[in-house]
């Protein structure tokens, strides 16, 4: 009798990865603030490039995204050569894991860090590694110690999700330095352009060879369901991944309306502001309220309860009050609900829910 199919060893171990709710059973009208969504949706010449794309949905899309990637490297200074676009910055992250790591090698990431690391690393056979956090902030000394000759990538996104904490540019360069010569360094951008001024770590790619860097357009740019990233790194690192990735992992749709979206620079700046004055009030609001937050430089606030129980009874209060945020368990801080910055009425909303929860204790 043969024996029954089975997948690689760790596939079945990895946990599905679940989005953040999206509706309430009984409950109308939701505000959803449980996927660091931007609450302005995308720009209106991202709207109409979505648009003008029917008339090419018959058409193959480019192989090469050599339009959206110029005008990546346009507006951010870079190589296009040295891009690589994808199905969000997850395909990115799951190429590296591909292409890099395998059996009886190492991928190192830190306790709060985003949850496809692992799974990324686990189903290319490699051996998952997680490093303590300092206070819910990047510890590079921590991540440099966990480092030995099986490590073959070490992802750090900055600014981390769901914490929001960021560590700075002398500690990320330090960290690239200190890695042993066979490891990459993956800096994790998504949220970058939240962050006034920030490169996302696209200087340390110029001037080291082992450090690559991911960015999305799902969040600032307001296009999650189009599901666009890309990645810059060293050319033999973006030949690597071209090799692997599929030919038409991007429709003409995906592909239009990212370069759109991404040339329009004054709507990210008009987001990245309002975004900030609402952070700062939010953290401020609920801290009056006895609900502590680090100093976030994303999208959205971790709020932090006394416990997880009570982190779970404000979250079903939430959802009562038609208001979404996103348990955090999962990433080992049961005691915490990450927050999205949404406009200032779900803003004021979900602080004046907050006040009534806390006030019925």
């Amino acid at each position: 009798m043969t024996d029954p199919i089975r997948p690689k060893p760790g596939i079945l171990d990895i946990a599905l990865y679940e989005g953040g709710k999206a509706a309430v059973a009984g409950v109308a009208n939701v505000i959803k603030l449980s996927s660091n969504e931007n609450p302005f949706g995308p720009s209106d010449k991202a709207k109409e490039a979505f648009l003008r794309s029917v008339h090419q949905i018959h058409r193959y899309p480019s192989t090469d995204h050599a339009s959206l990637r110029h005008a990546i490297g346009d507006v951010h200074g870079l190589d296009a050569d040295r891009i690589i676009c994808g199905v969000g910055s997850d395909e990115i992250i799951h190429l590296l894991c591909q292409a890099y790591a395998g059996v009886k090698d190492e991928v190192v990431f830190t306790e709060h860090g985003f949850l496809m690391y692992r799974i990324s690393a686990t189903a290319a056979g490699a051996t998952p590694v997680e490093v303590a956090e300092r206070e819910r902030v990047t510890d590079v000394d921590a991540i440099l110690r966990a480092c030995n000759r099986r490590t073959k990538l070490v992802f750090v996104a900055n600014p981390n999700n769901p914490t929001g904490t960021m560590i700075s540019a002398a500690e990320v360069e330090r960290l690239a330095e200190g890695l042993p010569s066979q490891a990459i360094l993956v800096l994790d951008g998504a949220y970058a352009e939240f962050v006034d001024g920030y490169d996302g770590g696209a200087a340390l790619v110029d001037r080291r060879s082992n450090v690559v860097m991911t960015r999305t357009f799902s969040k600032i740019y307001g296009l999650g369901g189009l599901r666009v990233g890309w990645g810059y790194g060293p050319r033999a690192i973006i030949d690597v991944l071209n090799r692997i990735r599929g030919p038409f992992n991007l429709s003409n749709t995906q592909q239009e309306v990212a370069e759109a979206a991404v040339r329009d620079q004054d709507f990210v700046t008009r987001c990245r502001s309002e975004n900030a004055k609402m952070r700062h009030w939010l953290a401020l609001a609920l801290a009056e309220l006895g609900v502590p937050s680090d100093t976030s430089m994303a999208n959205f606030i971790l709020a932090r309860f006394a416990s997880a129980t009570e982190a779970e009874a404000c979250d079903l209060f939430l959802q009562a009050q038609g208001l979404i945020v996103r348990r955090v368990s999962s990433y080992k801080l049961p005691h915490g609900l990450r927050i999205t910055i949404g406009d200032e009425s779900s803003c004021r909303r979900v602080a004046h829910a907050i006040g009534q929860f806390k006030g019925m204790k």
